[in-house]
């Protein structure tokens, strides 16, 4: 019989290529603090990235297109008292970041269409819930303001963000340190990683364990478990020969790895990034120089090793690029922003194509930044895919995506979207229907007021703090002509 020696694979020329010099982002003061988390997150219109910071904690937004060097008195965003551990972009709106941090705290923030003038101490919402350090946040992949924080308390909270407040509490599910909480694909089900050794697949609105697995890993450092499309799901540990491991298991039968390899001895924490387009997981070890990827399939032995992106210098964190934010014309599938001790640098990943068409074989439908649910929708019990675009002509943001329509949604969170959604209950338990709604247009006006108000005031202070630049720089000037 004639045995395949090589695998068949589109993936297996896969390479990657740190971009030049002049297009990384330098002077940047990345956070030293001891955590294991990404420390930057991207999408398509921002790059974000914990720095350090004097008397609390902050981050940096910069938009995609501002390399170079960046001034050391460039705004951060700072309202946090204690040093920020993790930030996600959402899903659903590219200008509002979630930020979890030491002072127990989550925030979110909206961040302006071109980016920050001044620095941002205010967020628009303050989730308090936590009575010890926030070291993770992750929003819901399809239900709009769904934001779940895991803190140093053992406890894992989902918000609803349009509101400020907690609509489940996981208490007593981890009698330890969590290291990771991830998301399935349509958002009905997360897996925890904890520092018992367990890995547990929960359903949070039953608020009970499907599944889980004792010693998953058998190492006492940090476990990373994620979510596969198919459902299965990934994870990323030690032995206890302090080898790095990386297993694949199946929720329905936790007993058995579907699959387990051994790696390297490193004891740098493994932080796993996976494509649901290509089934391609790319592990970034903290302190490694190195990106390997995997392509996992249906067929023996399941996570098949690619190849390896090594660089000289190690990094300290990673953000990962939504497929939306890649250049199709290039043939990028996937982009990384290695964070170094002070730059933050691209690395872009690449399979190698002669034809310049469309590769839709490389770009199938991917889930684009509408949200199928509300997040009253989704506590309700109704579950919802991601809602697909395609990338054939570049991804184009959709007018949906008005800065107005977006902050209402985010920031009317006493009145507006509760009321709309839950306009049909008040209605059936209530005599006077109208004066319901009397009372949802007054509060209505009133939000759209207080917005358009707050923008005046920023306006303002925009153009006093650029009168204040020119009159310096009209100073500068005239003392050179003398």
């Amino acid at each position: 019989m004639f045995k395949r020696v090589v695998r068949q694979s589109k993936f297996r020329h896969v390479f990657g290529q740190a971009v030049k010099n002049d297009q990384c982002y330098d002077d940047i003061r990345v956070s030293r603090v001891t955590w294991d988390s990404a420390f930057c997150a991207v999408n398509p219109k921002f790059v974000a990235i914990i720095v350090e910071a004097s008397g609390g904690g902050a981050f940096m937004v910069l938009p995609l297109h501002k390399s170079g060097r960046i001034d050391k008195a460039y705004p951060t965003v700072c309202g946090h008292t204690g040093p920020v551990l993790d930030i996600d972009w959402c899903p659903h709106n590219d200008q509002v970041i979630a930020s979890g941090s030491e002072d127990c705290t989550v925030m979110v923030w909206q961040i302006p269409e071109n980016g920050l003038v001044t620095s941002m101490s205010e967020p628009v919402v303050v989730l308090e819930g936590h009575s010890k350090r926030v070291g993770i946040v992750t929003w819901h992949p399809t239900a709009r303001n769904v934001l779940l924080s895991a803190g140093c308390d053992n406890v894992v909270i989902i918000w609803n963000v349009g509101t400020g407040e907690a609509m489940i509490t996981l208490e007593d599910m981890h009698p330890d340190i969590i290291f990771s909480v991830c998301w399935n694909r349509n958002g009905s089900l997360i897996c925890t990683a904890c520092k018992d050794k367990k890995i547990r697949v929960i359903d949070p609105r039953k608020e009970e364990i499907i599944a889980e697995k004792d010693k998953a890993h058998e190492g006492a450092r940090p476990m990373r478990a994620i979510f596969l499309s198919d459902g299965k799901v990934f994870t990323t540990g030690f032995s206890r020969m302090s080898e790095r491991q990386l297993g694949l298991w199946d929720p329905d039968n936790m007993e058995e790895p579907v699959s387990v390899h051994e790696m390297d001895t490193s004891n740098g924490v493994l932080l796993p990034f996976y494509d649901p387009d290509t089934n391609v997981v790319y592990l970034c070890g903290k302190g490694d120089s190195s990106i390997r990827y995997f392509e996992i399939t249906d067929e023996a032995p399941f996570v098949h090793y690619l190849n390896t992106f090594t660089t000289k210098e190690p990094q300290r964190g990673m953000g990962y690029m939504p497929k939306r934010g890649l250049d199709v014309n290039k043939c990028e599938i996937a982009r990384f922003y290695k964070l170094h001790e002070r730059k933050c640098e691209p690395i872009i990943m690449t399979v190698p194509r002669k034809s310049d068409l469309f590769q839709d074989d490389l770009y199938p439908d991917t889930a684009g930044p509408e949200a199928p649910l509300e997040a009253e929708e989704w506590i309700e019990g109704k579950n919802g895919d991601p809602i697909l675009i395609s990338l054939k002509h570049g991804y184009i943001p959709g007018k949906n995506r008005d800065l107005k329509v977006v902050k209402k949604n985010i920031l009317d969170n006493k009145m507006s979207k509760n009321t709309e959604n839950t306009a049909p209950a008040v209605k059936t338990a209530t005599s006077t229907p109208s004066i319901v709604s009397g009372t949802h247009l007054i509060g209505n006006l009133g939000a759209k007021l207080e917005e358009v108000l707050k923008e005046m005031k920023s306006l303002r202070e925009l153009v006093s703090s650029q009168e204040k630049r020119i009159a310096k720089l009209e100073e500068q000037l005239s003392k050179m002509d003398i």
